[in-house]
Parts: C-alpha cells; structure tokens; sequence
C-alpha cells in the first residue's frame, strides 16, 4: 500500500515520455539537417549559401526557379513517399501480427505496379488522382490475395515470405511482358519500376500529399484499436473492436498509402519493411513506443529519413548529373536487403508454414506403377518435342522434320528448323536442370517451398549475366555463362555463410535468401538504367528466360552439368532421404552433414547456373517440378529426381512453345510464361499447406 504514496513512478513516467520525446526531436534534426543538405545537392550552380540567401528573402529569380521546380518537389516527395511507406508497413505489421510484413512482402508495390504499367500499355490515359486510384485497386488485391495465403495469426513468417515472393513475381512477370510488347507506350516506366524521386514540378505532391495526410490522421484514430488488434484478436473483441471490419480498414488505408507512395514515384523498395522494423526495435529501450499513437507518427519520421537519406547517399556517391539516371529505389533496396538479411540472422524466428519435403507426401508406388509412370513422363517429354519442333510462327508437318533429318528439305524448312530445334532442346534441358536444382534445394532446406529462384541463386546468376551483357560489348556465350555461374556461386555463398548462424534453419535460409535476391534485383536494375537502350532491351528479354537464338553449342554448359550431376545424385540418394528429415537422423548413421549439404548445394548451383546462362531467367521451375513429382511418385529421392526432371523438360518446352506460338511472329519469353503458370499452382500449394497447419492445430 506504501507504494500508492510513493513519488517514484511520476518519476518514471516522466522519464518514459522524456525518452520519447528525445527521440522525436532527434527525428526532427535529421530530418531538417538531411532536407537542407538535399536542397544543396543537383546539377546546377547553387550551394548552401544561396539557399539561404532564398529563405531569407534575398535570393535571386533564377535561384528560386531551381529550388521550387526542381529540389524542392523531390525533397518533399521523399519526405511524403517515405512517411507513407513507413506508415503503411507499420499498420501492415500489426494487423498481420507479422514483424516481416510490408508493401513489398505482401506484394502491395508488385501489385500497383503491373496496374500502373497496364494502363499505360493500353494508351489509357489518366489524371494523377485516377493513376492513384488504379494502383490502389492493384495493390490491395494483392495484399488480400497474399494475407488470405499467410493468416493474421503471426505465426506464419515465411509462409508470407513465400506467398508474397511468389505473387510478386507473378506479378512481375506479367508487367514485363507488357514493358516488352508495348515499349513504345510504356518507355521510361522501367526505370520507374525501381522507385524515382524525379518529380516534373510541384503538382504531384500537392495532389497525393493531402491525400496520405488524410490517410494518416484516419489511422492515428485508430490508433486503440490497432493496439488491441496487434495484442490479440480475443481481447480485442472483448473490449468491443470489431476485428474484420477494422483490419480491413486499417490494410485499405495502408494500401493506400502505398498507392500514394508507388504514384507519386514508383514502387521503392524495403522502406515500409525497415523503418517500422527499425522502431519496434526501438521500442524495446523507448517506453511507449510499442502504442500506434507513437508508433505511427515514428514510422513515419524513420521512413523519411531512411528515403531521404539514401537520395542525400545517392547523389554524394555519384553526383548530382549521373543520380537522375539511378532509381533512389535501388539505394533503398540494397540497403533495406542487408537490413533484412541481419534480422533474419538475429531474430528468433518460428514457423509452422511447411513440414519436410519427405512428411507430407506419399512414402512411394510400387515398382511397376512407378515404371509405368516414368514411361509415360517419357512419352510426354517426346511429344512435347515433337509439338514443339512443329509449332510456331511457321507450322511444319512431321514428314518436314524426316526430310530435314535426312538431309533433303527446302532451304526454307531447313532454315526454320536449323533455328527451332536447338531452342526446343534448351527449354528441355533447362527444365530438367533447374527440377533437379529444386528438388535439391527443397531436400536440403527441408522446405517442400524453396527453389533457387526464392533463395537468391537465380539472382545471382542473373546478375552475373547482365553485369556482362551491358558492360562488354559483343560478349561471348562462354564468357556468360562463366558469369552466370559465378554469380550463382557467390549468391550461393552469402545466403548460406549467412544462414549457417543460427542453427542453418530452413526459414532463416528463405528469408536471406530473399533478401539476396532482392539486393541482386536492384543491382540488375541499376546496370540495366545505366545502359544504353539496345541493351536494355537485350538485358529484359534475357531475364524473361528466352530460347531465343540458341545454337547447339549453346547446349553445353547445362549437358555437361548434368551429365557431372547425374551420377552424384545416383550415388548420394540415400543421402539426400536423411538430410530432408533432419540434421540429427543422418548424423546418427554416420553422414557427415555439414560436408553433404554442401556438395549437394553445389550440384544445385551448378545445374542453375547452366540453365540461367543457356536461356536465362526462369521461375517457378525448380518449385513446381518437384512437388508435382512427389505427389505423383512418393518422396523417395531414387525415384523423385528421375520423375522431377522429366517434368521440369515437360513445363519449359510446353511454355517456350506457347510463347513462341501465341502471339506469333511476336514472342514471350519463356520464363514469364513459366512464372504465369507455376504462380497458381504455387498458390496452391500455400493454401493446402495452411490447410493442413489449421488441421494440425
């Protein structure tokens, strides 16, 4: 009873909320000292003297021109996209109860994006309020489509990891084949994709800026009702909170910020992941912070000056001249994936997202199903061939393919099939490979839901390629694909040098993994800007996955690599069974762990390392491929891998074949086909696998 009388916790109150308000004030001076160091920064003549002069009232007509039409619209666009992001992950994460959401996990930006890229590919013309509203409506499909995957229970990180990524891609793949077959209509918007803080006057900020301010204050006011929400949903709904009807609202108004955010200067990535992140850490030495009415207004602040800060980075790096060709989003992502990758090797992460690829399916067929089976794979794999050799912009007959054979067709079938069959046989080796580098990496991460596209090895040999393709002209295809496979390799070592801290689990893997390939995007992206337009267009069409052009010899890297595979994994099969269990089973019976995941990893490398320079970028294969094999043949990795590389060869050539016949003469790479139809099904596989979780529980 003493302790009612007691003068102590005033005391303690007051230092609470002195420690928050320090830290507020300290917001408030970066965010003045990085605005006025930004005001100094661009190409012309003016420093820090003449801004002040202009402040003061004493500045010429030409400073004034400079400053209002050009440096001040980008510092406060990056002040209002920045608090928007920051805002918006902030709610993102409370509502999904899920420390790792944001516009970019929940494919918010993706969504907005293709929305944005498609109303310009089809020559729709719009007012900036009309562009918000459509990126709106893109966006929030897609965070719905992705939180109805993942729950709100909090427990599913990288289940929303996974869907996101997945969506995301889809997502973009369908915004890159419209950036490829309406350049004309679309020119410049793939540079925006990344994120710029270019702004044409004031207009842009004078129109959406009202709007996340409203936005805002509408989520300040709910600021009780998110903190219930975030502590649980039973106690929430005891106090009287209506949990759909608020979670709905606060994810509507958090999308819209992002669609505020993604109109006014494109989709910048991993700010509404790092900045809410940043203040809930915070939070832990700021008493109060955790509240929203605190929280809120502090995601901001951090959003801004994390934007802001990289822009001010940006432009001291490089100068002034050579930023305007850079998307601040390319800053930003760098740094908000090392961000990512440090969380996801500290934090204690837990999840029920997946069993191991061997728990959940079949043990296996019997023998003769399974040859039976494997036969008819076999049979699919030769009439996909065959349709393929056939199909295309010019459709030939089977006696056109014996004449060629047989050295007796016209020079024009001999034309069409001296060009045709190679690609026909890049798409089936390619599909083979990356099956068998998924079923690998799935066996090895004990995740039915990676594939080396999700943990940044595609990524890597992706930026290997390009870093060639658009600095040295007239590039040979050895020196590719040695790129190609030494970006795959060190891709391969920083994910798993990272992730061997901390006990090497599966979900730490996926998620630096995904921060690898993030990093990897944006460092594609900025060769990409900074290259001239023929390569651009060379680079894009690359990293969509296509056949295009291949000769014989191009064959030889993904033949020999699977020819050196072929028998490790004949030999290390039983291995393999073990490692998808877990680390203690194997180590019990005697397999040196450590040593077998990576030789094994290293097959997978190889194998997606020769894909990628054969054809290019292509997704979904290395998931799909796999489980589809398991579902049909058991997990038994002596029949798995047999099976999964018959199918990966099956869903290459049938999508190199539709993209080559579609919209004929004109052609689709075959790796946005392929993210187009692995997208579903991967949806799929997250909604059975929560499916089976809830059961569980």
């Amino acid at each position: 009873m003493a302790t009612l009388t007691e003068p102590r916790p005033p005391v303690v109150a007051v230092r609470r909320r002195g420690r928050l308000a320090l830290l507020g004030g300290g917001l408030a001076a970066l965010l003045l000292l990085g605005s006025a160091v930004h005001l100094t920064q661009g190409t012309a003549d003016l420093g820090a003297l003449d801004v002040l002069r202009l402040v003061s009232g004493a500045g010429t007509g030409d400073t004034a021109a400079v400053v209002v039409e050009s440096r001040l619209p980008r510092l406060l666009a990056a002040l209002v996209v920045g608090g928007a992001l920051g805002v918006a992950g902030a709610v993102l994460q409370s509502v999904s109860r899920n420390s790792l959401a944001s516009p970019d996990t929940l494919a918010v930006n993706a969504g907005a994006h293709l929305a944005v890229v498609a109303v310009a590919a089809f020559g729709v013309s719009l007012p900036l309020l009309g562009a918000t509203g459509i990126a709106f409506a893109g966006g929030l499909a897609a965070a719905v489509f992705v939180l109805a995957l993942a729950g709100t229970g909090g427990t599913g990180i990288l289940r929303l990891v996974l869907a996101g990524t997945a969506i995301a891609l889809a997502l973009i793949s369908v915004t890159q084949v419209l950036l490829l077959l309406y350049a004309q209509e679309t020119r410049g918007l793939f540079a925006w994709g990344e994120g710029s803080l270019d702004q044409n006057g004031l207009g842009g900020v004078r129109t959406l800026g009202p709007v996340a301010g409203v936005a805002l204050a509408v989520l300040l006011g709910m600021a009780r009702r998110l903190d219930l929400i975030h502590v649980g949903d039973d106690h929430a709904r005891t106090l009287g909170v209506h949990i759909g009807r608020t979670r709905f609202a606060a994810v509507g108004l958090a999308v819209l910020l992002a669609a505020t955010a993604v109109t006014l200067a494109g989709p910048i990535g991993f700010v509404g992941l790092a900045a809410p992140a940043v203040a809930r850490l915070l939070a832990s030495v700021v008493p109060g912070l955790h509240r929203h009415a605190a929280l809120i207004p502090c995601s901001a602040a951090l959003g801004a000056v994390l934007l802001l800060g990289a822009d001010v980075l940006l432009r001291a790096i490089i100068g002034p001249q050579r930023a305007l060709e850079v998307p601040t989003g390319v800053v930003t992502t760098i740094l908000g994936a090392l961000f990512l990758v440090v969380l996801a090797r500290t934090a204690r992460i837990t999840t029920a997202t997946a069993a191991p690829p061997s728990a959940g399916a079949r043990g296996g067929v019997s023998a003769t199903r399974y040859r039976v089976t494997l036969g008819a794979l076999a049979v699919a794999v030769v009439a996909v061939a065959v349709g393929a050799v056939l199909l295309g912009d010019a459709k030939l007959l089977l006696g056109d393919v014996v004449n060629w054979v047989s050295g007796q067709a016209g020079p024009i079938v001999t034309g069409v099939l001296d060009t045709r069959v190679p690609r026909v046989a890049a798409a089936l080796l390619a599909g083979a490979a990356l099956a068998l580098g998924g079923a690998l990496t799935q066996a090895v991460a004990r995740n039915p839901l990676a594939e080396p596209g999700m943990i940044g090895v595609v990524g890597g040999a992706g930026l290997g390629a390009v870093a060639v393709i658009t600095t040295v002209s007239g590039v040979g295809f050895w020196t590719l694909t040695g790129s190609a496979g030494l970006g795959a390799a060190v891709a391969m070592a920083v994910v798993f040098a990272a992730a061997a801290r901390g006990g090497f689990t599966s979900e730490r893997l996926v998620l630096i993994g995904f921060g690898v390939h993030a990093a990897a995007q944006a460092l594609v992206t900025l060769l990409i800007t900074l290259s001239d337009p023929w390569n651009e267009t060379k680079a894009l069409t690359w990293l969509g996955g296509s056949t295009y052009g291949r000769t014989f010899p191009h064959l030889v890297p993904m033949v020999l690599a699977l020819l050196l595979v072929a028998p490790v994994l004949f030999r290390m099969r039983r291995e393999l069974d073990l490692l998808s269990l877990d680390d203690e089973t194997p180590r019990v019976l005697g397999v040196p762990v450590a040593r077998t995941r990576l030789l094994l990893l290293s097959c997978a490398v190889l194998l997606t390392g020769a894909a990628v320079a054969g054809i290019g970028v292509l997704t979904f294969v290395g998931l799909v491929a796999p489980h589809a094999a398991r579902a049909i043949v058991g997990s038994r990795h002596a029949r798995l891998l047999p099976a999964a590389a018959l199918l990966g060869a099956i869903l290459v050539g049938m999508a190199d074949t539709a993209g080559r016949t579609l919209i004929a003469p004109g052609q689709l790479p075959a790796g946005l086909m392929t993210a187009i139809i692995g997208a579903p099904y991967f949806v799929w596989l997250l909604y059975r696998h929560r499916s089976k979780a809830a059961r569980g529980r």
